[in-house]
């Protein structure tokens, strides 16, 4: 628990609620860490703007009179810019923010704490359109096989060698940056053992193939890595030992960038990117990518049908009985 949360002005029993409901969303419905820390900080700067707004400690009586009013007036003054910021909250996280105070009104609601809806009348931020940005099929094969045109002067092999294979894994197996780095020795692949469990976002768990390649380049790093490694301890390291960094991982493809002329948006998570539009521009079925990627929804990985526009047009021609 946060104990920014505890130092809030809120009375007592507001506080309570504010750990009941991180604890709710934390056991039973199993949100992954990141968001967990996202909506703990939404609730506690509403709780801020709250005291401020109305000049004295934030109590459930207040909670319970709350009318659209206070809430607009929060997300319109997180939107504004602010001295020593550029802008203010984009619409992607003033979207977010609402997600968070709606579950937690929720959750007021539910216990009979409150008996207040007026959160579900604001309306939801409109998010803008975006649709990821993969490599084509060349620029990926020429990461995968470019990491040493990016090395520092008197890096050790090792290092080479576990980059290539962190790369391998996320364009190979479509992985997030942080599911490769949370792997441990005891999770690595061999050749009698070619898939990973990899446990996603909100602690769903998927099971991944890993490609013959990548599963060569993890043996090859763990042969020349120089920490003496095994069962629950990290797979992929840092220099100095502890477990790597998705920042050094980042840094790999800045550098790549330069080296190779890829575009900004030439990032560690657009070779995940990579993976699903590949598998779907050469026929890969829609529903097997969702597993693979570990989608909850199908609509999240729909998006990748926008990038591949030679697919549907293959699909269309192939399917309908007039084309």
């Amino acid at each position: 628990m946060n104990p920014d949360v505890l130092a809030i002005p809120v009375a007592p029993q507001v506080n309570e609620q504010i750990q009941r409901f991180l604890r709710h969303l934390d056991a039973e419905r199993g949100l992954a860490d990141k968001t967990l820390e996202a909506y703990e900080r939404d609730v506690r700067q509403f709780m801020l703007f709250l005291s401020s707004y109305r000049g004295t400690s934030v109590t459930i009586p207040m909670l319970n009179d709350l009318d659209v009013r206070g809430f607009r007036s929060f997300l319109a003054q997180r939107r504004a810019e602010k001295p020593g910021q550029t802008k203010g909250a984009s619409s992607r996280s003033l979207a977010r923010t609402l997600s968070a105070l709606r579950s937690f009104f929720r959750f007021l609601n539910h216990h009979k704490i409150i008996e207040n809806q007026a959160v579900l009348a604001v309306q939801m931020p409109k998010i803008p359109h975006s649709v990821p940005k993969p490599l084509s099929e060349l620029k990926a094969g020429n990461v995968m096989s470019g990491a040493d045109l990016v090395q520092r002067e008197g890096a050790d092999p090792w290092v080479l060698a576990r980059d290539s294979a962190v790369l391998l894994l996320l364009y190979g197996s479509g992985l997030r940056i942080s599911e490769a780095l949370n792997l441990n020795i005891c999770d690595a692949p061999t050749l009698t053992k070619d898939v990973l469990r990899i446990k996603g976002k909100g602690g769903k768990e998927r099971i991944v193939p890993v490609l013959p390649v990548a599963i060569q380049a993890i043996a090859d790093y763990l042969a020349l890595c120089p920490y003496g490694c095994e069962g629950d301890d990290p797979l992929f390291l840092g220099e100095k030992g502890k477990r790597l960094s998705p920042r050094i991982i980042q840094l790999v493809m800045q550098r790549l960038r330069g080296a190779l002329g890829l575009a900004d948006t030439a990032t560690p998570h657009a070779l995940r990117h990579s993976f699903a539009t590949h598998l779907l521009g050469n026929g890969g079925d829609l529903r097997e990518i969702q597993e693979l990627l570990g989608h909850a929804s199908l609509s999240t990985t729909q998006i990748y049908t926008q990038v591949d526009q030679k697919h549907l047009l293959k699909t269309y021609q192939g399917a309908h009985p007039r084309a």
